[in-house]
């Protein structure tokens, strides 16, 4: 092992217990089957939790990325550890049962970094991650363990180019729909799907990885600027050295999660999200991670922060740009700079560096001549681009991202599917007509089980050119790719018999934006009727991790995270 450059002395409140002492000799002798020596196991041992795997782009470079940060440990004077753990991709599991697999998999992420760092004990963690759940996944382990850590952000992929412009994994996902139009060739198709995706990397939009990222850095626990370098960019590992000395200041210093993870960062954090037009799925998370920190934050939040928080930046898939767009004109700090200027940010909490927000934003600018990132006097929208919605449909609430969308009001008929598939075949065979009011329900977190993403089918209704004209609504969720008149969250869920499992085909629906409504056209008496009449269906899984998943779950109005000994 590489011999230390620094002479700090560290705290070692956790492999002390595990290395030190004549009792703990078969526990060095297992460590030095492994090349480590005497004085590797006198330094703090700092966990490198990776999600590194050959599943997905967005997480297939995450192993050389935690060797720049084990070579920062070392060179602050730790001992780094390298482990894994899973990590599903949301792209290839979409539009079919493999979905289900993808929100429980940020709870086994999270299980997984907190139960090898419990047993090893290991005195800091840095987390490093790449596609959609496993950054709320490492995020809810550093806040469960509490002890000094770092998230890293793996960087999103480099765009690709389709017909002269620039293409993201949505532009093959729509385009499928527009192949069934007629509109795209199979040569052209095929092109496309060639060249939407050029390396490694995770999604490049402000879809859900995005958007995790740059929230994890504006609540204070990613180094500043970290999350818009993009996973092929030579600067890269110099950031990831970065984090090695960070963590390393940061035991030094005894900064944990929960004094960055306040009450104050997750609002601040709340106004990133709607100031980029990110992902609906950002509420499940912070919700979640909110949960493991202690703090209170609860699905009616969001409301009162996004109507007092401009639209800054244009990003797709409401606008125009991807991350690596954003990172050339100054990044999440420049976002962040256009929200304080506008007096929107609690500027003096702090970071996991230890400066203030403040501080970190001293000599951060947002550049002229250029129509990515705006000023809050010239902002793209006055308020925020997520709603919550509540009425008799969704008494606990349901979410929709408002980026882009032209319409704050639709009425239709409701056409009734019970599973993604069923409806996403209605839509390519074209049977779903302008006006109408897709409804897709069990598809929630019991139900699902899992709550799956409907990018397939999002994609499909704006490739048929039904984007301004039909409305979906679902207890399930969407990926951060989707855009248009789309609901999703609906909470209770049809399977504990939410009033979503009551509506009958033709039922109207009235959803509007204004009043932040979502109300079914069905009188009390005759709901009452169908609530008497509806039976809970069987479950979909009885055995394996889905199945205990569907039975620990709670509400998605609560983050979707497991209920303990009865408790929400």
């Amino acid at each position: 092992m590489a011999e230390t450059k620094a002479k700090r002395t560290y705290p070692r409140p956790y492999s002390s217990v595990v290395y030190d002492g004549p009792v703990r000799a078969p526990h060095r002798a297992m460590m030095r089957a492994m090349g480590f020596g005497d004085e590797d196991l006198r330094r703090p041992i700092i966990g490198v939790a990776s999600t590194w795997n050959e599943v997905t782009p967005c997480n297939y470079h995450l192993h050389e990325l935690a060797e720049h940060v084990k070579e920062g440990i070392r060179e602050a004077g730790g001992t780094p550890i390298e482990f894994t753990t899973i990590a599903v991709s949301d792209g290839i599991a979409m539009g079919h049962e493999g979905m289900k697999a993808s929100l429980i998999s940020r709870e086994v992420i999270a299980d997984s970094i907190e139960l090898t760092a419990f047993a090893q004990g290991f005195d800091a963690i840095v987390a490093i991650a790449g596609c959609d759940k496993s950054l709320p996944g490492s995020m809810m382990a550093l806040a469960r363990l509490n002890r000094p850590g770092i998230f890293l952000y793996g960087g999103s992929i480099a765009p690709g180019r389709f017909q002269g412009k620039d293409a993201t994994i949505v532009t093959v996902f729509e385009a499928v729909g527009a192949h069934t139009r007629g509109e795209l060739t199979d040569a052209e198709l095929y092109d496309l799907e060639c060249h939407a995706c050029p390396g490694a990397g995770s999604c490049g939009g402000m879809f859900t990885a995005n958007t995790m990222a740059s929230i994890c850095e504006a609540i204070g626990m990613a180094l500043p600027g970290s999350s818009s370098v993009l996973a092929v960019d030579p600067n890269r590992g110099e950031v990831c050295r970065r984090v090695g000395h960070a963590v390393m200041d940061a035991l030094a210093n005894d900064v944990r999660p929960r004094d960055i993870l306040t009450r104050e960062a997750f609002e601040d954090a709340i106004r990133i999200l709607v100031a980029t037009g990110g992902s609906t799925n950002g509420v499940l998370h912070l919700l979640a991670i909110a949960r493991e920190a202690g703090v209170p934050l609860s699905i009616d939040d969001f409301n009162p922060i996004s109507k007092t928080t401009p639209h800054v930046a244009d990003m797709t898939p409401g606008g125009r740009y991807v991350m690596a767009d954003l990172g050339r004109v100054g990044g999440v700090p420049a976002v962040m700079r256009a929200l304080y200027d506008a007096g929107l940010l609690h500027a003096q909490r702090r970071i996991v560096t230890g400066q203030t927000v403040e501080e970190t934003l001293r000599g951060v600018t947002i550049p002229p001549d250029q129509d990515v990132l705006f000023p809050a006097s010239r902002a793209l929208e006055p308020e925020g681009t997520l709603a919550i919605l509540k009425g008799n449909l969704a008494p606990e609430g349901c979410v929709m991202k408002t980026a882009g969308v032209k319409r704050t009001y639709h009425s239709g008929p409701a056409r009734i599917f019970d599973r993604e598939e069923d409806a996403f075949s209605a839509v390519q065979a074209g049977k779903i007509q302008p006006g109408d009011v897709v409804v897709l329900r069990y598809e929630g977190p019991v139900g699902g089980p899992g709550m799956r993403e409907m990018l397939a089918l999002t994609g499909a209704i704006m490739g048929r050119g039904l984007g301004d004209t039909v409305a979906l609504i679902t207890d399930g969720r969407f990926s951060g790719g989707t855009r248009g008149f789309c609901i999703g969250h609906v909470a209770p869920e049809a399977a504990v018999g939410g009033p979503i499992a009551l509506v009958r085909e033709g039922d109207v629906i009235d959803i509007d934006l204004a009043p932040r409504e979502v109300r079914l056209q069905v009188d009390e008496a005759e709901l009452s009727r169908r609530r008497h009449a509806w039976r809970a269906p069987a479950p979909r899984y009885t055995t394996g991790a889905l199945a205990k998943y569907a039975a620990l779950v709670g509400s998605a109005s609560d983050g979707a995270v497991a209920k303990l000994n009865g408790a929400p």
